[in-house]
């Protein structure tokens, strides 16, 4: 079980929101999910706010340690809402809904099991339960490896993730570039001169259907480096984009966060990379930079913690799927 106390002041706020009971909140006895509907959704907003400023308590290079080895390790979900199991529960090692532990690994959630909120699609929250949580059942199942063996190491090879990204890195306005650059060179971005423009693939079936969309950014990756490290510098050069480093195109994109201190872009974009990768067990240089900080138990620049893991969450989906226009 959890060393923290299962009435969590944020959690409590989301149930009495809801209004469910228990019942509804674990699940019944045939797995069947929870409904959410009736949710106060305003009310849960407030709820997950408390989390967001729980969150700036990673101050030091210490807790930001743990908080991204935690976020590197659940990779079954997006890094905002690793980011807010961590806070919840430091300790978790795997989690799922009640209906899940139930229909796919047979164990119960026990009555004192502490739920944990997160984010769901068109939510506006789920809850979810840590393995120390649940018990087996006469139909229980061999528990996933990744919960036995969660700091288990693979040799990750970037694949269809680069193309992908560079693809739908397109509907915003990115133009790639592949130079031969030097070797202290990995790639850059910079804003365009207008009055160019540059098609994106908005479907291919039935039939292939393209818009034409405004040159904004230029890009520039070294085409001498391999495609793994391609990877890792598109990420940090995109990284710099969507945390607002370079402005905004407008309200639909990206908050406009120009006038930064060099040293918080540096490393708002750094650790994106470096946490995109390491999900994926790429090495990077953000490795490098990230590692040498995190052993100087300097505090933290003044970073946007919340807007890092979105950005991070955004960019390994686009590595993972067609995109479409923003604000369709």
């Amino acid at each position: 079980m959890s060393d923290q106390s299962p009435q969590d002041p944020v959690v409590a706020k989301l149930l009495a929101a809801a209004s469910i009971s228990d019942a509804e909140r674990f699940g019944d006895a045939n797995g069947s999910s929870p409904d959410y509907t009736a949710w106060d959704a305003a009310s849960a907003t407030r709820a997950i706010d408390d989390l967001f400023v729980a969150a700036r308590r990673y101050r030091t290079s210490k807790e930001f340690e743990s908080l991204i080895t935690f976020v590197r390790r659940f990779r079954k979900y997006a890094p905002f809402n690793a980011m807010l199991l961590h806070v919840q529960m430091p300790g978790a090692s795997f989690v799922a809904t009640a209906s899940r532990w139930l229909s796919q690994y047979g164990r119960q959630v026990q009555v004192t099991g502490r739920p944990l909120v997160i984010l769901q699609p068109q939510g506006p929250v789920m809850f979810v339960f840590d393995v120390n949580d649940t018990v087996p059942t006469d139909e229980a199942v061999e528990i996933p490896s990744e919960v036995l063996h969660p700091f288990e190491t693979r040799r990750g090879v970037v694949g269809g993730a680069l193309p992908q990204t560079i693809a739908n890195a397109v509907r915003d306005g990115v133009k790639v570039h592949l130079s031969k650059e030097g070797s202290q060179s990995a790639g850059s971005i910079r804003m365009a001169e207008s009055g160019r423009f540059m098609e994106f693939v908005t479907r291919l079936r039935p039939e292939r259907v393209s818009v034409m969309v405004p040159v904004r950014y230029e890009l520039v990756l070294n085409s001498s480096l391999s495609p793994e490290a391609q990877y890792a510098t598109l990420v940090h050069e995109l990284a710099h984009l969507y945390c607002g480093h370079l402005g905004s195109p407008g309200k639909k994109f990206w908050p406009s966060r120009r006038g930064l201190d060099h040293v918080i872009r540096e490393f708002e974009a750094e650790a994106a990379s470096h946490l995109v990768c390491q999900r994926l067990d790429i090495d990077s240089p953000s490795d490098q930079y990230m590692a040498g900080y995190l052993k100087s138990e300097e505090r933290l620049p003044e970073i946007s913690l919340e807007l890092v893991m979105k950005v991070a969450g955004d960019i390994e989906r686009m590595g993972r799927e067609r995109l479409p226009l923003r604000g369709i």
